[in-house]
């Protein structure tokens, strides 16, 4: 779970300690109905939230249930983490009664430790209730007895027949201290959106590729668009870069920018703020793993190259990666080898 390495860079590029970040800020917590606090709207970066990229609440799956429950306060995360950690909690179950009217997301059975509160609230003995949690959070279900001494304390069907499906369940303190964590990098996305969005593309962006990402809005829709017509058969990478691509495409709507890789100023893993802009990290380039990026760093730090030539000579790239940064307008002005830079300097 790398979310707090996340943590750690942005803290590292805000100077923001996150353990001030205040946990009731109303703009942070709009993020999860609306991408309006990102300053863009629904079809700018066809969301309906703005948590694209928050850990937890980024995926399709809890977007969604993040849309059917329209959370209010930081409680209604924590429930919303449990169901969406359990099994058979949310699909089939909570969801299906929150749709129907019989209850609310306050209601619902979201954590392991809820059961037994609830159920020594309704009246059900300390000791009974405590037994009846540990076989509902195995997915042991109940027996005969338990339901009887449920109902003999009001228990409403609807939560006898929630807790026969549940199959797992997530403890509270596991749901609050991902939830904390979720909200840590949504306050910065909001307040720090370049600071941001250089931590993601450096932990958590998988798939992120300078060439599709980083020549531009108009290239960059084009190739998402490209991708999209594909959704169906795309392999996992390319998954990946679809996910990444999406995020892209809102900086983008937010009116941020990349700027040109500078071989003698890049980094190799990270991405850097740069006047305003962000900066690649020189892996982003297709074909170019860590080991190389790290190389070239190495040797621009011993001057400047003298020619594409020396370039693949002291960093040990391939040519093919070298032509594509090329290609990219990576190393313009390096001429093709040592002998025409020499030719150059005499005339």
């Amino acid at each position: 779970h790398d979310d707090p390495t996340v943590i750690r860079m942005l803290y590292d590029l805000t100077g923001v300690n996150p353990q001030d970040v205040p946990l009731g800020d109303p703009e942070t917590m709009s993020l999860f109905e609306s991408p309006k606090a990102l300053g863009v709207t629904e079809e700018e970066i066809n969301c309906k939230t703005g948590t694209l990229g928050i850990p937890e609440f980024g995926t399709k799956f809890v977007r969604g249930m993040l849309i059917d429950t329209k959370p209010k306060t930081f409680a209604d995360l924590l429930r919303i983490s449990g169901l969406s950690h359990g099994t058979d909690v949310w699909l089939g179950n909570a969801q299906t009664l929150i749709e129907n009217g019989t209850i609310t997301l306050k209601e619902t059975i979201s954590t392991r430790d809820s059961i037994m509160i609830y159920l020594i609230n309704k009246g059900v003995e300390k000791k009974k209730s405590f037994k009846i949690m540990e076989k509902v959070r195995k997915g042991k279900g109940l027996t005969e007895e338990d339901i009887a001494d449920m109902k003999a304390s009001d228990v409403p069907d609807w939560y006898i027949e929630s807790c026969q499906k549940i199959e797992y369940m997530f403890p509270k303190a596991h749901a609050a201290a991902y939830v904390m964590m979720a909200w840590r990098v949504a306050y910065c996305k909001v307040f720090y959106p370049l600071a941001y969005y250089a931590a993601y593309f450096s932990i958590r962006a998988s798939g992120f590729t300078y060439k599709l990402m980083c020549q531009g809005r108009d290239k960059l829709e084009y190739h998402l668009a490209e991708y999209k017509s594909r959704s169906d058969s795309l392999s996992k990478k390319e998954q990946d870069t679809l996910r990444d691509m999406r995020i892209v495409q809102e900086m983008y709507a937010r009116g941020f920018e990349f700027i040109p890789i500078d071989i003698y100023r890049a980094k190799a893993r990270n991405f850097q703020i740069i006047d305003g802009k962000l900066m690649p990290s020189l892996s982003s380039i297709d074909g170019l793993g860590e080991k190389a990026a790290d190389a070239i760093v190495f040797a621009a730090e011993d001057g400047k190259f003298l020619s594409k030539e020396d370039f693949i000579n002291r960093t040990k790239v391939t040519k093919t990666v070298c032509d594509l940064m090329a290609e990219l307008g990576i190393l313009t002005g390096l001429p093709e080898s040592n002998q025409l830079s020499l030719f150059d300097m005499v005339m």
